[in-house]
């Protein structure tokens, strides 16, 4: 199972093992990653599992969809170049121990 990083605003860090090909949502929800409440359970619908991309690790993603990027507008944290929406990042091997996600300061 590939490895993501969780860095908490006070940053504290937690490495979680997330099940191949699922989100990072799903691996911080699993895991108990603090700041990351997934109101909708990952349907792209809600904003509140929102994080910051680490920037050494950022051109490994996809571009933000459409959905995602009207999502971020309604963020309650500050919406920065990096945030995503940790729903919308797929976990895969080629991300093992590279992937570093912020978790903001509030998420509603």
């Amino acid at each position: 199972m590939p490895n993501v990083v969780f860095i908490a605003p006070d940053g504290q860090r937690k490495e979680v093992s997330v099940l191949k090909n699922e989100s990072a949502m799903s691996g911080a929800m699993q895991n108990g990653v603090a700041g990351i409440v997934a109101e909708c359970g990952g349907s792209c619908s809600c904003a509140t599992c929102h994080v910051y991309v680490d920037p050494s690790c950022e051109s490994l993603l996809p571009p933000v969809g459409d959905l995602e990027d009207e999502l971020l507008d309604a963020v309650a944290a500050e919406r920065k170049p990096t945030s995503r929406l940790s729903c919308q990042i797929k976990v895969t091997p080629e991300l093992d121990g590279l992937l570093v996600l912020h978790v903001p300061d509030r998420q509603a």
